[in-house]
């Protein structure tokens, strides 16, 4: 009877605060893996200031294995941590950084991007087609990061619209091997383990 009480009590926990134990330890793996993955370092090319960086592979992934709500949580918390301060962006910047550069843009852009991938990824389940994944992959993790950074460039930068949205060329080879790498692994996740974004 105390087994089934403290059941009862866990679940409307849960169902008050929305997020579980399970949740918060996935939205914390996938935080850290942004982290993780600005380790390497930055790449400026072209003319915008903009660094090619690793760490959208860890955004794309975020929506991509946890869907909209777990994915975009983890890039939240993960934004948050580096607006206070933490050198977690590529090359040891902090969000405040970020925000003050060229870069502000493609840094808010990840947020409706991870939420966007989540969101349409959630539509293609259980199967998860590899071609439905890329392309969904691609339209959060590209296009809807390259429409913030557009704005951002014009904003933060005295590039023409035209300029800005030309600058975005350098970085289409590697999002586009970064949109194949996430969406092989999603699909893979996914098989592995049905039912990880409804859980």
């Amino acid at each position: 009877m105390a087994g089934l009480e403290g059941t009862q009590e866990s679940a409307v926990a849960r169902s008050k605060v929305g997020v579980s134990a399970r949740d918060m330890a996935q939205i914390a793996v996938f935080a850290a893996l942004l982290a993780a993955l600005g380790l390497p370092g930055a790449i400026t090319v072209g003319f915008s200031g903009v660094p090619i960086t690793l760490q959208t592979l860890g955004v794309i992934l975020a929506g991509a294995v946890l869907g909209a709500r777990k994915g975009t949580a983890a890039v939240a918390v993960f934004i948050a941590l580096t607006l206070i301060g933490l050198p977690l962006l590529s090359g040891g910047r902090t969000g405040l950084t970020a925000l003050a550069g060229p870069s502000a843009g493609y840094l808010i852009g990840w947020i409706p991007a991870a939420f966007v991938i989540g969101l349409l990824t959630a539509r293609i389940l259980p199967k998860y087609p590899l071609v439905l994944g890329l392309l969904v992959n691609a339209l959060g993790g590209i296009v809807v990061i390259y429409i913030f950074g557009t704005i951002g460039l014009v904003l933060r930068t005295d590039l023409s619209v035209w300029a800005a949205i030309s600058s975005n060329g350098a970085f289409i080879p590697g999002d586009l091997a970064k949109v194949v790498i996430a969406s092989v692994v999603a699909k893979s996740v996914h098989r592995a383990y049905p039912g990880l974004i409804r859980s």
